[in-house]
């Protein structure tokens, strides 16, 4: 870098999930730079060693979500000149997950629990029977619709306090999902998916911040979900006890 260029001081946090710190770094201010650029010249001109992760640098894919200045966001479709203070940035890997290392957060607890709120399709029918159809109309294909373009990203995840002070809690992603497949008619035991959310680590327990709606990237709204799930939840309870 020549004396004249203009630099950010970024604050990139370094270690594994036994500990770390943050290390900062010079970096040369560019029009038009996103924050992903930023981690990649850190990385390709800086210190080679640095761990981070991403794929499609278009905001389909989602994995190079990370925490910036202490929110969630993809990185890749972050504008530097939208989340500077000053001329500083400090980059972290997500919250409320574990570190591998540096920026790059094991996302397995947050399919694990996917998984466990019941997240895949279990069909009503076989590939032996006839598809079934469905009106794009029918209310519970339109409620449904609402959160296909979920990519399990986990924005959400990182940014909800309840999974915070809670590390049982299913999370947003996982409910939002369950939401989904509720309505879907296709589904073959409705009553299975409310089971599996309705526990203490389930849709009972969100507090109704509402971060995860907040900072999706897709704009989709699982506190809404969460809220279906809810209604649902109490209605089935009085239903079997009536």
């Amino acid at each position: 870098m020549s004396e004249n260029t203009k630099t950010l001081e970024v604050s990139v946090w370094r270690g594994t999930q036994e500990g770390g710190g943050f290390q900062t770094f010079s970096v040369p201010s560019q029009e038009s730079q996103t924050v992903l650029d930023v981690v990649s010249w850190i990385q390709q001109s800086a210190d080679p060693t640095l761990t981070y992760r991403y794929a499609c640098r278009v905001g389909m894919c989602g994995s190079c979500a990370m925490m910036v200045n202490g929110e969630p966001r993809w990185t890749c479709r972050t504008h530097v000149s939208r989340v500077l203070d000053g001329n500083r940035l400090e980059i972290a890997p997500l919250r409320n997950l574990p570190v591998i290392k540096d920026l790059a957060a094991d996302m397995d607890p947050f399919f694990d629990k996917w998984i466990k709120a019941g997240g895949v399709h279990r069909p009503s029918r076989t590939r032996h029977e006839p598809i079934q159809e469905v009106s794009p109309e029918e209310p519970g294909r339109v409620e449904a619709n609402k959160a296909i373009e979920c990519i399990n990203c986990s924005v959400c995840y990182a940014a909800c306090d309840t999974v915070a002070g809670n590390e049982d809690y299913l999370g947003p992603a996982a409910l939002q999902r369950a939401w989904t497949l509720f309505n879907d008619a296709k589904v073959q035991d409705r009553g299975a998916v409310l089971d599996a959310v309705s526990g203490s680590d389930g849709c009972l327990n969100c507090h109704t911040q509402g971060s995860c709606t907040r900072y999706c990237p897709n704009e989709l709204d699982p506190l809404g979900a969460i809220a279906g799930l809810k209604r649902a939840v109490a209605t089935s309870f009085f239903r079997r006890r009536a």
